[in-house]
């Protein structure tokens, strides 16, 4: 017979005690023994009751109970499984930033007592994270997710409250102040340059670009969309990603389409429901297809369409396109296309190729800065807010760069 895995530790006698009236009542949870009172009475088994409670609250971890002990690296496995449910295992998952965090972390203190853990210890892993070469802003951001990992085990009694209230007197690191470089705001891109990449996308990837140009979306939204995901009762179309930025906080996003933006995406619409509507399968049949429009040699002679080079007839790769862009995948797709518009006029060395190629790439979160900058000129601070789906328009003023044209206006008013 199966053995059972979700079964409760069971209610039961201690060993201590000669005779039936002095046997008192215990459960045994990942090793430790809980006395629970005289066996058999209504206030040892409400105390059994309690405990099971707390118990299956901490979702049966294995580190209840044992928070006097705990290492770093168990409270880092907990943690986890913590974020694993709270916040998805998606591509825009705060789990994926997590776990960066936490890699310094377990490698020099992985085996030390949690409670041991503090400020000079925490320090010690924003040093290494400087040493890495991590930015200013970056490290200051990982190392909140660091002390946030231990309020959170406060918050579970996993270990004491004073660890954490420790840990939070380190202050971030200051613009100035550190070894630590800093990283310039990302700026808009200007659509001239956007044109001229386009010219070398794939046609799929090429109105992922315009789609997300017209809407201000954010990359992983526009990756995200399908067709069961677009309400088209309106002149306006609007689409609600169930995945997106702020969804772990209950917020909704909505995306809002126009004319120009239907008649990119009306195509795509022909497919199942919850079908990705852009996909890399599909730009590597386009890509494939054009390969084989433009070919020289005889049908007949060569690779044929379907044929692998150096393989079997009907043969596949290893590897195959996935179903949906994600927006890794879909900036790596900009970059390539980068590389091919704006090529070096002579020959450069690894280093200086890698930086030339650096100052003439573009990411799509670009455009959302663009499209930002735009609409807040034209319309104002709150239309962007509402457009770019911001909760607070100081948000939006990061994304939307600030009309420079009417401080000179009045400048030139006031002489």
């Amino acid at each position: 017979m199966p053995r059972l895995t979700n079964q409760l530790p069971k209610y039961r006698k201690h060993s201590s005690g000669k005779d039936r009236k002095t046997l008192n009542a215990r459960v045994t949870i990942n090793g430790r023994d809980y006395l629970l009172g005289p066996y058999g009475t209504r206030a040892s088994k409400n105390e059994y009751d309690r405990i099971i409670a707390e118990y299956l609250a901490s979702g049966r971890s294995p580190s209840f109970g044992l928070s006097d002990d705990l290492l770093i690296c168990e409270v880092m496995l907990e943690y986890l499984k913590h974020c694993r449910r709270y916040y998805g295992t998606g591509a825009t998952s705060e789990l994926h930033r997590v776990k960066l965090a936490l890699r310094p972390l377990q490698k020099l203190y992985g085996k030390q007592t949690a409670s041991d853990f503090g400020p000079k210890q925490l320090k010690a892993v924003r040093e290494t994270m400087v040493r890495d070469g991590l930015s200013r802003t970056g490290i200051n951001a990982r190392i909140k997710r660091v002390v946030r990992m231990f309020r959170w085990a406060a918050e579970e009694e996993l270990l004491p409250a004073s660890v954490h209230a420790t840990l939070k007197l380190v202050s971030g690191l200051k613009r100035g102040k550190t070894e630590a470089r800093e990283t310039e705001p990302i700026k808009p891109v200007e659509w001239e340059t956007v044109v001229a990449t386009m010219e070398h996308l794939p046609p799929v990837v090429r109105d992922m670009v315009r789609v997300q140009f017209l809407t201000g979306c954010r990359p992983q939204d526009v990756c995200g969309l399908h067709p069961g995901c677009i309400d088209r009762s309106g002149e306006i179309w609007v689409a609600t990603p169930a995945d997106h930025k702020t969804a772990y906080l209950g917020r909704d996003r909505k995306i809002y389409m126009g004319a120009e933006c239907q008649a990119i995406i009306r195509p795509y619409l022909l497919r199942a429901e919850n079908a990705a509507m852009f996909s890399p399968a599909e730009a590597m049949k386009q890509r494939r297809d054009s390969a084989n429009a433009r070919r020289v040699t005889p049908a007949s002679c060569g690779n044929r369409p379907g044929k692998r080079a150096g393989g079997l007839a009907g043969t596949r790769s290893k590897k195959q396109p996935a179903a949906s862009y994600t927006a890794t995948s879909y900036r790596r797709a900009i970059h390539y296309a980068c590389d091919a518009a704006f090529k070096p006029t002579e020959k450069l060395i690894a280093n200086d190729l890698k930086r030339w190629q650096s100052d003439h790439r573009w990411s799509p979160n670009r455009l959302r800065h663009t499209r930002g900058t735009e609409v807040r000129q034209k319309y104002g601070l709150e239309a962007a807010q509402v457009f770019l789906g911001h909760a607070a328009a100081n948000v939006t003023q990061v994304y939307a760069e600030r009309d420079e044209a009417k401080a000179r206006e009045v400048a030139r008013a006031i002489g």
